[in-house]
């Protein structure tokens, strides 16, 4: 900031600078006056210039240092109060500039709140007529057809309820209820809903829950195994698909492992990502949303996802659940 400051008032530096040198060259050519004297008094006038520069840069720096470490927010309590005319222009523009970014802002938010719930207004609403349809599915006497109907009942009943989790994963820390929930009642629930689909693909599950209880959030839990499992069915063939848990040193560990096609190792990094999709097996009925959101909801539970996969010989999803203790924070919340 003293450089600057310098750089700032160069030309008053140089104009004192040239005023002394001016009177020792007219004290030098003019012998009648004395050069002692004029030395003496560019001297002090020196030293009382040099005390000058000192208290207006600490009385000038303190607003523009507080300027240049201000985030940029638009909280503007970082900001030391403007004292000198020129500081409250920029003082006066600042706070004006940051107003008018609030209001913007703050019209977005709430034009955002409402495009999100009148989407999960419409999300639910949908939810009945789809409702009605699959009670009328079951009553269909064709299998083939009644099989077919369900599963694309299935397709769209899983896109719903994807892009209402997408809408509310922003607000997830005010939709959390942590509390021990029974992991079989949750697996098989979830199991159900996939049947018509794994029935058509020739998929059975083995389940094996050595570990029944966790302490999470129920639905939000029950939305990132659905997706593992989602995940698991859509790229499986007729083989099973294997669900397990343990328990070690009071922390539980779940098991989502499939045989299916596996995941490129290239793709490994990246299957988290939003909106990725497999480069080597491209399906353009693939949102790339679906592991992203799950991802997403288990940091907020404190769940650690890990993945292993071979191309070919399947994909293991493991969920590690955070030890008791690790839940202090967010039970608070």
């Amino acid at each position: 900031m003293l450089k600057k400051f310098l750089i700032e008032r160069r030309s008053w530096i140089l104009l004192f600078l040239f005023t002394q040198l001016l009177l020792l060259f007219i004290a030098y050519i003019d012998s009648s006056i004395p050069i002692n004297s004029i030395i003496y008094i560019v001297f002090l006038s020196f030293m009382i210039f040099m005390i000058f520069l000192a208290v207006r840069y600490n009385k000038e720096t303190p607003f523009y240092k507080s300027l240049k470490e201000w985030d940029g927010s638009l909280d503007l309590s970082e900001i030391d109060e403007a004292e000198a005319p020129f500081e409250k222009i920029v003082e006066h523009r600042i706070k004006d500039q940051t107003e008018r970014q609030t209001e913007i802002t703050t019209a977005n938010r709430i034009a955002l709140e409402q495009e999100r719930d009148d989407l999960l207004s419409w999300i639910h609403e949908v939810k009945t007529p789809l409702t009605a349809m699959h009670l009328i599915i079951e009553r269909l006497e064709d299998d083939k057809i009644k099989a077919q109907l369900t599963y694309e009942w299935l397709r769209i009943h899983l896109l719903l309820d994807q892009q209402l989790h997408q809408k509310r994963i922003s607000f997830i820390e005010n939709d959390l209820h942590v509390e021990k929930i029974a992991l079989e009642p949750l697996v098989f629930k979830e199991i159900k809903n996939l049947q018509s689909w794994c029935m058509q693909k020739g998929i059975g599950f083995e389940v094996d829950l050595k570990a029944d209880e966790v302490l999470s959030d129920e639905k939000w839990l029950a939305f990132i195994i659905r997706q593992l499992l989602t995940n698991a069915v859509k790229y499986s063939g007729e083989s099973d698909i294997i669900i397990k848990s343990r328990k070690d040193h009071d922390q539980t560990f779940l098991e989502v492992q499939d045989f299916g096609r596996g995941i490129d190792p290239k793709d490994l990094p990246r299957i988290f990502d939003k909106g990725f999709t497999s480069t080597t097996h491209p399906d353009r009925a693939a949102t790339g949303m679906g592991l992203y959101l799950a991802k997403k909801a288990a940091e907020s539970l404190l769940i650690h996802i890990h993945v292993k996969s071979q191309p070919g010989r399947g994909t293991i999803f493991a969920l590690t659940f955070p030890k008791p203790n690790e839940f202090v924070n967010l039970t608070r919340m």
